[in-house]
């Protein structure tokens, strides 16, 4: 499914996940969009975005509930600051901001994508979680989910990828960036999931470590995700 209105609207994993989808934002949806996503049974809404972002692109999804469980963007603000500033940015030093960005899902952001599972283990009811452009907060929410459920390194891989293939620039979202810097800022490369993967060796040990450790996920749960959400 191809939505043009959400663009990144997705099953999660290249052997799908049951009962939940992966996106950028749903405040741009047209009623055609909108519609095709309601027929998936889809009732709760997990957002990753930060506050003036919620507040710029609300939810167009009818019939859910919307769980908020903001991280902020750093990034945008930084890059702003620095053109703002009359500073040249290059396409390198916005991959470098980006994989500082992932190391600070784990730093940083892990309380919640420890609510993220929180509200995944209270039932399988039809899910969709985002953030604006559905590649890095979401990105990273998407590997931990499948690997969280056993999903081997290259498939946790690929589905990160596969947003390449889907996001577009979107017109005037530059933020005074050379097109060079505009399309790793837009886009997503291994090593930024891999940099929020070894701080997660760093700072826990393992992802085993991370998962138990981190986001409350022991043997138990892990059994109820897998039992709620992969299929066969």
């Amino acid at each position: 499914m191809r939505l043009p209105s959400s663009a990144n609207f997705r099953p999660v994993g290249t052997v799908p996940l049951r009962h939940i989808w992966r996106s950028d934002h749903l405040g741009a949806l047209n009623a055609h969009d909108a519609a095709q996503i309601q027929a998936l049974g889809i009732r709760r809404v997990l957002d990753f975005r930060g506050v003036e972002e919620r507040t710029a692109a609300a939810c167009r999804l009818p019939g859910v509930t919307v769980h908020s469980l903001p991280i902020e963007p750093t990034i945008v603000q930084k890059l702003n600051e620095m053109v703002a500033a009359g500073t040249s940015i290059s396409g390198a030093e916005v991959a470098a901001y980006m994989q500082d960005t992932y190391r600070n899902f784990v730093r940083t952001g892990t309380p919640r994508f420890a609510e993220f599972f929180g509200h995944l283990l209270e039932s399988d009811t039809p899910t969709v979680f985002h953030c604006t452009a559905g590649k890095d907060r979401t990105g990273f929410a998407a590997a931990l989910l499948l690997k969280a459920t056993d999903a081997q390194d290259e498939e946790v891989m690929r589905d990160y990828l596969l947003t390449n293939d889907r996001v577009q620039l979107p017109q005037g979202s530059r933020l005074g960036l050379s097109p060079e810097a505009a399309h790793v800022l837009w886009h997503v490369q291994p090593d930024f999931l891999q940099a929020a993967l070894d701080e997660v060796d760093r700072s826990y040990g393992s992802m085993e470590g991370y998962l138990r450790e981190g986001l409350g996920l022991r043997e138990a749960e892990r059994d109820r995700l897998r039992a709620l959400y992969r299929a066969g």
